[in-house]
């Protein structure tokens, strides 16, 4: 059952921000890194189909937030560091700047720009990196795949929410091109291992939470909650063969550590909050750290699109973030049971995102069910994994009463896998 709290539009004098289908309305606010022409990287909030220079305006004496100035570098980390307090004072003042009737309309004008004409950058500085196989559905549907419907999930998975420490280094902002990885595979045919390029590449539609406080030892669940200070979409790209060979006995490894591509705005979990949605119903009882004070998903409409180069666009898996079995605040709660420190900036993995119907599942491993089952594409063609030149495109919103708030595109596109190194053959 979706929590919603009753929220209308909130118009502002930037028109393109109070269309029913624009993505960044004055209810939205997200918040990115993005550069024009050979100028350098600078904060920005996306209104409409423009952006806000946020640095310009802490500049100019528009926006003075406690413990400022806070936007004069090019990443959030700061205003994250700031803790709640400064979160809320930022989005009540960008609210009052670019509401309309807004006394500083005047001000405020000359610091939009075209989001068109921008560039964007990653919008926070990635401390760590953590994935975690969170979908009851996708965990389903894989664990059938591999070991039968009997022991689709493993013993632990109802009352844990399973995760691995993955690569920060590897994480990109939308529209960075991926290369299709190589490594060590072992078709089940033969009897020794080869090197070379991926042949099982793969998407995972995934949500990514931003911390936005450290922690020193064990939290609790509404603890956690708090510190997460905002969400993107997360393609957590992954090499299926590259999996299959080296995932035991400790899990993914070289299969995760290609690219982790987010979308270019952070949605600040406070536009979120009318979007509250209850977990699902349980057949085992959580253990009393993990358990929720209060419903703590979102309900966020989800899509995954594949282009391939020189065709069309064929949208091939719709779902939402309520499907999720744990929340980022149960992953994050449990991730600091061990003393684990959390970092400002640290990035937690949903797990994929997929539904109960075939068309909701959030990767190809179950959309071809292993490739036993190729999806066809507009135009006629098929996929069972991606192939070079295929471009990757998640999309997601929340939709309210006359207004939606959405994320921007999360895309990348697959290259050809670099040549085989002699050293390596």
């Amino acid at each position: 059952m979706t929590e919603r709290q009753v929220t209308k539009l909130l118009t502002s004098w930037v028109e393109s921000a109070n269309r029913e289908d624009a993505d960044f309305p004055l209810n939205n606010l997200p918040l990115g890194v993005f550069s024009v022409g050979d100028g350098e990287p600078r904060c920005g909030v996306a209104i409409g189909d423009r952006i806000v220079d946020v640095a310009a305006l802490e500049e100019a004496g528009l926006l003075d937030l406690p413990g400022g100035p806070l936007l004069d570098v090019p990443f959030w980390n700061e205003l994250m560091e700031a803790g709640p307090e400064a979160w809320a004072a930022f989005r009540a003042r960008m609210t009052e700047l670019l509401a309309e009737g807004a006394a500083e309309q005047a001000q405020v004008a000359p610091h939009l720009v075209a989001q068109a004409d921008a560039e964007m950058h990653l919008p926070f500085l990635v401390s760590e990196y953590t994935d975690f196989y969170a979908g009851r559905h996708h965990a389903t549907n894989v664990g059938t795949m591999f070991r039968g419907a009997e022991n689709a999930l493993p013993p632990n998975w109802l009352h844990i929410p399973i995760g691995y420490n993955g690569r920060a280094s590897s994480v990109v902002v939308s529209g960075t091109d991926v290369r299709r990885p190589l490594g060590q595979l072992k078709p089940p045919q033969a009897e020794v291992p080869y090197f070379g390029p991926c042949k099982r590449f793969d998407l995972e539609l995934e949500m990514g939470a931003i911390v936005g406080q450290a922690s020193e030892g064990p939290i609790s669940v509404a603890e956690a909650d708090a510190m997460i200070f905002g969400y993107v979409l997360l393609n957590d790209w992954s090499a299926r063969d590259i999996q299959a060979w080296e995932y035991q006995p400790l899990g993914p490894f070289q299969a995760k550590a290609t690219a982790t591509t987010i979308s270019p705005w952070i949605v600040m979990a406070a536009a979120l909050q009318p979007f509250r949605a209850s977990g699902p119903v349980r057949e085992k009882e959580l253990l009393p750290y993990l358990r929720e004070p209060a419903p703590m998903l979102y309900d966020i409409d989800l899509e995954v699109a594949l282009t391939p180069e020189g065709g069309a666009e064929s949208v091939i898996s719709r779902t939402n973030y309520r499907e999720m079995y744990y929340c980022s605040a149960q992953q994050l709660a449990h991730h600091t049971t061990s003393g684990c420190p959390m970092n400002v900036g640290d990035l937690l993995g949903s797990g994929t995102i997929s539904g109960p119907e075939k068309d909701n599942r959030g990767s190809l491993l179950e959309l071809s069910w292993g490739g036993k089952e190729p999806l066809e594409l507009t135009g006629g063609a098929t996929r069972s994994f991606l192939e070079d030149g295929d471009t990757l495109t998640l999309r997601g919103h929340a939709q309210g009463d006359g207004y939606r708030v959405g994320f921007g595109d999360c895309t990348g596109k697959v290259l050809p896998a670099m040549d085989v190194p002699d050293w390596a053959r």
